[in-house]
């Protein structure tokens, strides 16, 4: 029996709640073995991130090497990255070692809007990380950073954004809409064949720590599995779903509590 296995290449959260905490728990929850390669570590909790201890892009690399040596890698997962550096050592890695699917969140943003990528990076990130995914999954102020525009305000502007983003070099675009508004929380799949649109109802709960990087990460997940990208993108969208309606059963923290990434177990 081969076992599923997905990396995450990412920053660390002090609280628990995001970055590689919440990916290997994603990864856990949806039967996938995880393995990690930090980039960063983060000074924070559900109210705010205090501070941002860059790691060593030759020590990024030593990680990236050592799980690739040994582990057969079905997925990787590519959250916070700070530095233009890291990004060089992380493109140069996956060069390397060649994975057959690779998800980048670009993550700029924090759920408590503390800006964790400097602008500067912003470049970096669109140049050097953007061209090796095989789906980028931006929400909609970080797709609007990319393309260095105003946020999309609605489905035309978003399936726009999305094609233009194609142009980049990535092979999928998964544009998200928690920071929309309405009833409904839609999610807009766009590749060469054109725009997928996934919605699901808008949960209601001030616990939504961590949820883009959960999301990325079930994705990786269903394509370690051997998911096709369609159905790899659906059932994340609805896990996630679950995991943020069940995410006030916790009681952690006193700001943005994190979602329930155990919801089917306890």
């Amino acid at each position: 029996m081969t076992t599923p296995i997905a990396l995450t290449i990412a920053g660390s959260d002090s609280s628990g709640g995001a970055g590689i905490q919440a990916d290997l728990k994603t990864f856990a929850a949806l039967g996938v073995y995880g393995a990690s390669v930090i980039t960063a570590l983060t000074a924070q909790n559900t109210k705010g991130v205090t501070g941002i201890h860059g790691v060593p892009a030759v020590f990024v690399t030593a990680q990236i090497d050592a799980v690739f040596s040994d582990l057969a890698v079905g997925a990787v997962k590519i959250g916070m990255v700070a530095l233009p550096e890291v990004m060089d050592a992380i493109a140069a890695g996956l060069g390397r070692w060649s994975p057959q699917h690779v998800v980048l969140d670009p993550v700029m943003v924090a759920t408590s809007g503390d800006r964790l990528l400097a602008a500067e990076a912003v470049d970096a990130l669109r140049t050097r990380l953007v061209p090796l995914a095989s789906i980028i999954t931006p929400n909609l102020p970080e797709a609007a950073d990319l393309l260095g525009e105003p946020i999309a305000r609605d489905q035309a502007a978003i399936e726009d954004q999305g094609r233009r983003l194609l142009k980049l070099g990535c092979r999928a675009v998964l544009i998200k809409g928690g920071h929309g508004d309405g009833a409904e929380s839609t999610d807009y799949l766009c590749t060469a064949d054109g725009t997928i649109a996934f919605a699901a109802p808008r949960i209601a709960t001030r616990n939504t720590h961590g949820t883009g990087c959960s999301l990325s990460s079930a994705i990786a997940a269903g394509l370690a599995k051997g998911d096709p990208m369609e159905t790899a993108v659906r059932n994340a969208k609805n896990w996630l779903t679950a995991a943020l309606a069940a995410a006030d059963r916790f009681s952690v923290g006193h700001g943005h509590g994190p979602v329930h990434h155990f919801h089917k177990f306890y």
